[in-house]
């Protein structure tokens, strides 16, 4: 173990012990935000505006802050841009993180002095649990990949803007600078392709020892990599290297592939950051994430169904294991009663561990079968493993009024790793696992008033020239699983293979 490793290693086991005590009585830390919150922000415009200093229990917040959608809170933002103090958070933000909406265009998410630090704690946190449980500290004694967006910054009115992932690489400790790849004149690059071939080129003869970001991402730079090398696996290239830190979406349909292309003997560590805030990671030998109880942040929960109508929402007390909730963040950058946008389901309560099954806009209900993404996902998963075929990537949207002669059914754009595959075959035995997986659709297919599935399959590397196509390669972009319109799917249609 290299003096690095050593010198973490103390600092690491502290943290290790924290999270576990933070665990053990995660309703404290989550009240204490909660009270910490509301005494910062009551004296915010927005704070006088929803009478926070009124506020003297959760049952009083929700009467006073109705739950808010980015919309709601656009005209504070706006007033922030203009250079105007204490409107969300005290003060000004540090930074804002600018992400694409669906339907409120480009969206400008606040980081605050109080909260940026969380950002980056909350990860290293998170790692060094990790770590210290699966004995992997000496990682830091070698080169560490982040695959991220640019760290160049803009101004948005008086606030300097950008990408999170490029925000916290600017933000990225001294201690650990010195480890990271690609470098600052790389990760500048627009060009998401040049940029991975540049930092192929910067890291081929390096001792890597961990790699991060979002998981297509990691598996593009991977396959730009073998094919360079030569080579048929990482850990050809790299035989020290211990962990991929990976998120931005589920791991099931694609971990197949990357094992094959990582190779044997490298862990495998799930995160669920967000521009609002970090969420949720893996911990070792333990099923689902752990919540980020003390991380800035007291979480809400609400079942999807009851967002529009104004229905309950639970504390984290209150949660109910196996039911699905849509989270409602509360923050110390400002934000209060906002729609995060993404489902989750607890499966375990003592200490609370959760899963995602989904995004609220990410659902098919075009014939009322209201498909969602974990169950897609969970057939996709079940169907390749069937076949024992790899699929690099997929999304479905409904198509509905195809002919006279054709009912609606669900069309399935799947890029598949094999350049043979017996796509109706595999389209039966996925129908089949969808079936399973939501009686909704089983009962529309079974009463004929939809066909089964249909798959379109996709050329190799045509996700990727699509979202190339629409400025959105690289990053944190992400190509939707499921759509309700098919706003993407007669794009898809033209990186088809014709059979």
């Amino acid at each position: 173990m290299g003096w690095k490793s050593k010198a973490i290693l103390p600092f690491a086991y502290r943290v290790t012990r924290r999270l576990q005590k933070e665990d053990n009585n995660p309703i404290f830390y989550q009240e204490k935000i909660f009270s910490e919150l509301i005494s910062k922000a009551r004296h915010t415009q927005f704070g006088k505006d929803h009478d926070l200093a009124s506020i003297k229990s959760h049952d009083d917040f929700k009467l006073n802050v109705p739950l808010k959608d980015y919309n709601d809170i656009k005209p504070y933002i706006e007033r922030i841009q203009q250079g105007q103090c204490d409107v969300l958070w005290p003060g000004l933000p540090k930074y804002f993180v600018g992400t694409s909406g669906t339907t409120s265009g480009v969206k400008y998410i606040p980081l605050t002095k109080e909260s940026m630090p969380y950002h980056f704690a909350s990860a290293r946190n998170a790692t060094f649990q990790f770590c210290t449980q699966h004995q992997l500290l000496n990682i830091f004694d070698g080169k560490m990949m982040f695959l991220s967006g640019s760290p160049e910054l803009y101004k948005k009115g008086v606030i300097n803007t950008g990408r999170l992932s490029g925000i916290v690489n600017n933000e990225i400790p001294n201690w650990l600078r010195s480890n990271q790849i690609p470098t600052y004149q790389t990760n500048c690059i627009d060009d998401w392709e040049e940029k991975i071939k540049q930092i192929v080129l910067e890291s081929h003869d390096q001792n890597m020892t961990m790699i991060s970001g979002i998981t297509p991402w990691i598996i593009m730079y991977a396959e730009y990599l073998l094919d360079h090398a030569g080579k048929p696996t990482l850990k050809d290239i790299f035989p020290q290297l211990k962990l991929i830190i990976h998120g931005g979406v589920n791991f099931g349909p694609y971990k197949e592939k990357l094992y094959r292309l990582a190779g044997e003997g490298v862990k495998y560590m799930e995160t669920y950051p967000a521009s609002e805030g970090y969420i949720a990671s893996q911990v070792p030998d333990d099923q689902g994430l752990r919540l980020n109880v003390n991380g800035g942040i007291f979480f809400e929960f609400i079942e999807p169904k009851d967002i529009d109508k104004g229905g309950r929402r639970l504390s984290l007390k209150e949660v109910e294991l196996g039911k699905a909730y849509a989270i409602i963040l509360n923050n110390n950058a400002g934000f209060f009663s906002y729609i995060l946008g993404d489902t989750v389901k607890f499966i375990k309560k003592n200490p609370y561990r959760l899963i995602i099954t989904g995004r609220l806009s990410q659902f098919i209900s075009a014939f009322g079968e209201h498909v969602i993404v974990s169950e897609v996902e969970r057939a996709m998963e079940r169907s390749s493993k069937q076949v024992g075929v790899m699929i690099n990537e997929f999304s479905i949207a409904p198509n509905i009024s195809p002919d006279q002669q054709t009912k609606g059914y669900h069309e399935w754009f799947v890029e598949f790793d094999e350049e043979r595959v017996d796509v109706r075959s595999f389209s039966k035995i996925l129908d089949e696992n969808m079936r399973a997986e939501n009686f909704h659709y089983k009962d529309l297919v079974k009463g004929k008033i939809i066909d089964p599935l249909r798959i379109v399959p996709i050329k190799k590397n045509g996700f990727r020239d699509y979202m190339k196509s629409i400025g959105k390669l690289g990053g944190q972009n992400k190509v939707p699983k499921l759509a309700n319109d098919r706003l993407h799917a007669n794009r898809l249609l033209e990186y088809k293979i014709d059979l």
